[in-house]
């Protein structure tokens, strides 16, 4: 075997696919049952016609990473409908404010659009641009300098105290909705730089629910593996080093335990230090029908954002790094069944997924208290809720080795982890472990469903273990 990667995440699978294509033989080794990691899809277990996504339910990146856009997933049979509505926010006592695909009409329900259309119009106009600058490998010339001109004021504004530079109360929290996925204070660059580049998509090719579910994504990556003579192994932990070039899309601090004393002093001493961010509680509900919503718009939006104005959210991210639970923490939403009906079961009934920002490692359960922020702005929420599934930060790790804590960022949501990777190395998707390299979120560019990490550590390791320096190609064969 040429090439073994640990982990079935959606970077271990970019890896391995393209490793495989590259004409090496491949295994991808995972521990779960299921293979897909961040991307799974699973039925309930009372009610099988609903499924839950077990961690990413809705993928921004899915048409506009670099590595999606080349491999082109909807050519391979991943369907991904596009709604209407990116993403909203309701808000106490006022309507809700809503982030439109089309830019013009978001702007003319803010109570300053223009503001709004200053700082993301410019941004939407070159989505590639953008997002490649943003998910670029951090060490190579931006792939568009006029992007990184367009970009860099932008994030700097909204990474510090001058945010407030974005008009009005409901675009500000619209916007700092978007920049919480990165579950770190706000303002920062590191939200900074996720409000941006997701609320752009949003604008530009909107923000995809995968019909079926998130499955569909590493299921056709699987599929692609094993057309290219890859093999897939499940249900089976790694505790020794396998033999020859591994992949790690783990937790960098799983080296330790699988090398042992064969780590470097040096690498081992930084991961001993490496830290894991702030942690997300999950909450899946069963529902019997619509969220009896105080705002009917809010019925078409399958992405909610539900922290209340920007103050308030940014006084809960602070209280979650600060490693105390906040009294109104931020809860992010899905309802994919508005996007794709086939959601909804026999009997009418639909999944509603969300996370609760947490302190890292919070054994709390977090039901009633989402509940409790649904009921405020959804009187008679509890009406339509047939079950809850609730997994504290803590049990994270029960269904992904790599959450710990609930840290689903991989301890990557920082601007030091963003640029260096768990240990400050050069190429940080390789280690000084001889034949070992990792493609995880704690590696560039971070967070999210884009590929990005995997496609790094693939290209770092045809050239360096096998001398290959031209990737293979991605597209599909038509």
């Amino acid at each position: 075997m040429d090439v073994t990667v640990v982990g079935s995440g959606p970077n271990g699978l970019t890896a391995a696919v393209i490793c495989a294509r590259a004409g090496l033989s491949v295994r991808v080794i995972e521990a779960q049952s299921t293979p897909g990691g961040g991307a799974r899809t699973l039925p309930d277990p009372e009610f099988p016609g609903v499924s839950h996504d077990i961690c990413s339910a809705v993928h921004p990146l899915a048409l506009a990473s670099p590595f999606f856009a080349a491999y082109d997933l909807t050519a391979r049979g991943v369907r991904l409908s596009v709604p209407e509505i990116s993403y909203a926010s309701p808000l106490p006592g006022r309507p809700a404010v809503i982030g439109y695909r089309d830019i013009d009409r978001t702007c003319e329900e803010l109570e300053d659009g223009d503001s709004w259309r200053r700082l993301l119009g410019p941004l939407a106009d070159d989505c590639d641009g953008v997002v490649g600058l943003l998910l670029g490998d951090k060490r190579s010339v931006p792939p568009s300098l006029p992007a990184a001109l367009r970009v860099a004021p932008r994030l700097l504004v909204q990474g510090t105290p001058l945010w407030r530079s974005l008009k009005g109360e409901d675009a500000r929290a619209l916007f700092s909705g978007v920049a919480a996925h990165t579950i770190s204070r706000m303002p920062s660059l590191v939200s900074s730089g996720a409000g941006l580049m997701l609320a752009t998509l949003g604008h530009a090719v909107g923000w995809p629910i995968p019909v079926g579910g998130s499955q569909a994504i590493p299921d056709a990556l699987i599929a692609d593996l094993k057309a290219h003579g890859g093999e897939l192994v499940l249900e089976q932990e790694v505790t020794e080093p396998p033999p020859g070039v591994v992949i790690y899309d783990t937790a960098p601090t799983a080296l330790l335990s699988i090398y042992g004393d064969r780590t470097p002093d040096r690498y081992a001493k930084s991961l001993r230090r490496y830290t894991y961010g702030p942690g997300v509680a999950k909450v899946d509900f069963v529902l019997s029908g619509e969220i009896p919503w105080e705002d009917p718009r809010l019925a078409h939006a399958p992405t909610l954002h539900l922290g209340g104005s920007r103050a308030q959210m940014a006084l809960a991210e602070s209280e979650i790094a600060a490693g105390r639970h906040a009294e109104w923490p931020m809860v992010l939403a899905a309802l994919p069944h508005t996007a794709d009906p086939g959601r909804i079961d026999s009997q009418g009934r639909r999944p509603l997924w969300t996370y609760v920002h947490v302190p890292n490692g919070s054994t709390a359960d977090m039901a009633e208290t989402v509940t409790t922020i649904f009921e405020r702005f959804a009187p008679g929420f509890r009406d339509v809720v047939v079950a809850v599934r609730s997994v504290p930060a803590s049990n994270m790790t029960e269904h992904n080795a790599n959450l710990v804590g609930g840290d689903i960022g991989v301890g990557g949501n920082n601007m030091i982890s963003a640029l260096t990777g768990p240990a400050l190395r050069v190429n940080p998707w390789s280690t000084p472990i001889p034949k070992a390299y990792l493609c995880s979120s704690a590696t560039p560019p971070g967070g999210g469903v884009h590929g990005m990490s995997g496609f790094y550590a693939a290209r770092t390791v045809l050239k360096r273990e096998f001398g290959i320096g031209n990737l293979p190609h991605l597209a599909a064969v038509t």
